[in-house]
């Protein structure tokens, strides 16, 4: 038996959470176009034969400008510290960046395995990846370095195939069955946070978390009830729409997701409130989860 943890870094939006998605081959944690779309730590759990790699999404790394913020990149060193190895995530497409040359810099002085997992080959030609290689081959020392598309799965083989290398234990953490360490209301919230993201497109910010605030198991359903917060009552009023109808969709949307993950029919409530400035309040970031890491 070969296990261990492996720590998932990078700038926002480089495609970390598709990428565990794609190997975990269940959806643990919510996808959107918008960078710092992952708050939490978020652990995906493959399993095959004699092999358990638990894999930990963190929020991208990047220049806080509020509390919240500076929490997100203590959950993110936390999975430096914490894990047996790193992969470090970089967008293909978008090339080296100064975030990616300040995340290096916090790597320089660690004593475990990096791999730098180039993501996104799929939108570059052959000669554009190998030039990408090569830029942050000179910057840092990396263990191995892995082309992937996440999106196309291309490559993916090849990366669990390096990672069991370096695999330091002999001891299986989770349940064959187990693909995340999340909990249900958890992955309910998170599907409602996502369609507002779908829906909204650039009128939400990151000011808006969801929080599921109660499951009734009926015979054949769940009552399930969600609060929406936000930090404004501007974005309350977008979130609502017209005559509700954004509400609507964004409940209609979720509900569909919940009835595939739970397998049965659902009655889903929505309500939003306004909490201000909910992000610099410790109160609040502690009851939505996002709680400080001491490390």
């Amino acid at each position: 038996m070969k296990s261990g943890f492996v720590g998932i870094i990078g700038r926002p939006n480089v495609g970390k959470s598709t990428l565990i998605n794609n190997i975990v081959g269940k959806k643990v944690a919510i996808t959107s176009s918008k960078p710092q779309t992952t708050r939490n730590i978020i652990q995906g759990i493959y399993n095959e034969n004699k092999t358990q790699i638990i894999f930990v999404d963190t929020p991208g790394i990047h220049k806080p400008i509020n509390k919240l913020g500076k929490v997100l990149n203590k959950q993110a060193y936390y999975s430096i510290d914490d894990t047996d190895i790193i992969l470090f995530i970089v967008d293909a497409f978008e090339g080296l960046g100064k975030g990616d040359i300040y995340i290096l810099d916090k790597l320089k002085d660690i004593d475990k395995p990096v791999i730098l997992v180039i993501n996104k080959i799929d939108k570059i030609t052959h000669e554009e990846i190998l030039k990408r290689i090569s830029d942050y081959k000179d910057l840092y020392d990396f263990d191995e370095i892995v082309p992937v598309s996440a999106i196309t799965k291309s490559n993916i083989d090849d990366l669990i195939t390096t990672i069991k290398k370096y695999l330091p234990d002999n001891v299986k953490y989770y349940g064959e069955d187990s693909i995340t360490n999340k909990s249900i209301d958890f992955l309910m919230s998170e599907i409602v946070r996502e369609k507002i993201f779908k829906f909204t497109e650039e009128e939400i910010p990151h000011s808006v978390t969801c929080i599921t605030d109660s499951v009734e198991v009926g015979k054949n359903s769940y009552n399930i009830r969600i609060s929406i917060v936000v930090d404004r009552d501007s974005l309350k009023k977008i979130i609502i729409g017209k005559q509700g109808e954004m509400i609507k969709r964004i409940g209609i949307e979720s509900r569909k997701e919940l009835e595939q993950l739970l397998g049965r029919s659902v009655y889903l409530e929505l309500f939003v409130k306004t909490v201000k400035k909910w992000r610099e309040k410790e109160k609040y970031l502690n009851e939505f989860g996002f709680n400080e890491f001491k490390k």
